[in-house]
């Protein structure tokens, strides 16, 4: 594992290299959710590692180890941002002439518009468990909200009225949702390490998003870009667990309009099947990029 930062714009992103980028087959750049979670979450992604695969894990900018701008323009925070980090990443590393995107969540976002751009180093993205319409993504959150516990449901109601979303009550009531579609094990350490610096320093996740999955009122809430999901030529996989916040319906829409895509749906996962059902994630992916070495 090498560490290091890369300084670029004025900013300083941290990342993590495991395994050899160079050496290889093609590696991979994995992209965390959030926007604003971190990388810790996505570490287990990085055991493709073991299959002689480079593999870079990294904070984007506004949390963990990477510059945080906690008093920066709300108009700093743009998906824009984040693929221009990226594409100085896969540049900083010396892999831009080959490399993968693993994206999960947000990062999926982010790897689905990194792949509009044609980057003509990019083999494949994977995009797990992401929606391409963040209204489609709170219309289906808000549907899988009214099958929780009438108290929880009447508290969330509540608070978001009330504008309290930061009263524990109000986190307490999105936990019980989160336990259903965000990660139906026990939290592992690392996923617990993401949240406890996302609930530190939100202002990414604040401003883009909002205080939860189903209440966005921040600047992501018109993101769509189905309309132009034919325009990816990039080979997709695309990954979601049954019970994922990122609906069968939400990647269905995908699916049917990124040519050729591939869809692999985790029975016994919701919204981390990286966690939930981890040696079956990385067989399945590694299979996928095995196939575009």
């Amino acid at each position: 594992m090498a560490e290091g930062h890369m300084s670029w714009n004025g900013h300083e992103t941290w990342y993590d290299v495991v395994g050899d980028l160079h050496a290889g087959p093609t590696p991979v750049v994995i992209c965390h959710g959030g926007p604003g979670a971190a990388h810790d979450y996505t570490e287990p992604i990085a055991e493709l590692s073991r299959y002689g695969r480079g593999c870079v894990l990294y904070d984007q900018v506004g949390c963990g180890k990477s510059t945080h701008l906690p008093d920066a323009p709300a108009d700093v925070w743009s998906p824009q941002l984040f693929k221009d980090e990226l594409v100085e990443l896969t540049r900083h590393l010396g892999i831009a002439d080959r490399y993968a995107v693993v994206g999960q969540s947000w990062g999926g976002m982010l790897a689905m518009e990194h792949a509009l751009e044609h980057p003509p180093g990019l083999r494949a993205i994977v995009v797990a468990d992401s929606p391409a319409s963040m209204p489609l993504w709170v219309s289906e959150a808000n549907r899988l909200r009214e099958d929780l516990p009438p108290e929880v449901q009447a508290a969330l109601v509540k608070h978001e009225a009330e504008e309290t979303t930061d009263d524990p009550a109000y986190a307490e009531a999105v936990r019980v949702f989160y336990d259903r579609h965000l990660c139906r094990v026990p939290w592992p350490d690392y996923v617990e390490r993401s949240f406890a610096q996302l609930a530190e320093d939100p202002t990414v996740y604040h401003t883009m998003n909002g205080p939860s999955e189903f209440h966005c009122i921040g600047s992501l809430k018109t993101w769509d870009i189905t309309d132009r999901l034919s325009e990816i030529t990039a080979p997709t996989l695309l990954v979601s667990g049954r019970y994922d916040e990122a609906t069968p319906h939400i990647v269905e829409q995908i699916h049917s309009r990124i040519p050729g895509s591939q869809w692999e749906l985790f029975e016994d996962s919701s919204h981390m099947p990286h966690v939930e059902e981890p040696e079956a994630f990385l067989l399945r992916v590694e299979a996928f990029l095995e196939k575009i070495d």
